[in-house]
């Protein structure tokens, strides 16, 4: 298990030894509280102690997950300069997936590239084999809501670039590239560290699972955040007994495809203040209403 685990933080800590020296050290770990990202900041730490790290307070962040991050040392707390019922209100509500919520939002300002994709094309017309699953979508462009990609943007991304403008202090991050298109098509396009980019970036967890976060977190021990529960093996996989996932609180990507309990039905059993705000207070019961998603009982 300890050779294991040693051959582990030898092949996937290289990429983050690579980006610390080609930058002379002055490099940053973007922490979530999230478990890719703890496991990225325990490989970060094993070859750089001190390293610093950045924490996106968002205010959507789970009450575990900020106390989470509370328990380390060196890292760097930003804010985002618009809160999520400002950016809903100008933008609109994160639904579906970034891409989908892309689509809608360009689709309904009249572009013919968006209203081509939700009709199953590729976005100068021509017929695609690959995007039938946009189509399903389409109905949305007619929501009694607006509809957009812009809540991560704005909330984390902006805070975290701004960070790295004003220090210098180039970005590690864990994003994985299994989670999404967009994610897949940016790795198999450049790997994990770009260099040469117009915002150079590492991406050292780039091929990992899910399932390799959840044995490494067990392999080794380090804790991680309690909304999780416990890590189990089930069917010869291993899963969490709470969330999935973090991120956001109130950020509906994804939520379709869940069973229930979904997120925001666990989130009315533990976190009834949050789920009244986001449910009744930002409308977002509406929101869900309309795309089918049930977020009570389960």
């Amino acid at each position: 298990m300890l050779y294991v685990l040693r051959l582990w933080v030898h092949e996937h800590g290289d990429k983050i030894i690579e980006w610390y020296y080609y930058y002379n050290g002055n490099v940053s770990v973007s922490f979530s509280g999230g478990k890719d990202s703890t496991v990225l900041l325990d490989l970060a730490r094993r070859a750089f102690p001190d390293i610093q790290a950045a924490f996106v307070d968002t205010g959507l962040e789970y009450p575990e997950i900020r106390a989470f991050v509370k328990s380390f040392s060196n890292v760097e707390w930003l804010t985002p300069a618009m809160p999520f019922n400002k950016v809903i209100e100008k933008y609109g509500y994160p639904v579906v997936s970034k891409e989908v919520a892309q689509d809608i939002y360009y689709a309904q300002r009249g572009s013919e590239w968006a209203i081509n994709r939700l009709r199953g094309l590729n976005p100068n017309g021509s017929p695609s084999k690959f995007k039938e699953r946009f189509k399903i979508w389409a109905c949305l462009v007619d929501a009694p809501f607006p509809i957009s990609h812009y809540c991560c943007a704005v909330m984390k991304k902006k805070p975290f670039h701004l960070y790295v403008k004003q220090t210098g202090k180039m970005p590690i991050v864990g994003t994985l590239a299994h989670e999404s298109a967009l994610r897949r098509t940016a790795y198999l396009k450049s790997g994990c560290n770009t260099f040469d980019s117009k915002n150079p970036i590492s991406k050292p967890m780039s091929f990992w699972l899910e399932q390799d976060v959840l044995h490494y977190l067990k392999m080794t021990g380090i804790p991680y955040c309690s909304i999780y529960g416990d890590i189990i093996e089930e069917k010869g996989k291993l899963r969490t007994t709470g969330a999935d996932r973090t991120g956001c609180m109130f950020c509906m990507f994804g939520v379709h495809r869940e069973k229930q309990p979904n997120r925001f039905q666990r989130m009315e059993q533990i976190h009834p203040k949050q789920y009244n705000y986001y449910i009744n207070k930002l409308g977002c019961g509406a929101v869900l209403d309309y795309i089918g998603v049930p977020y009570k009982g389960g």
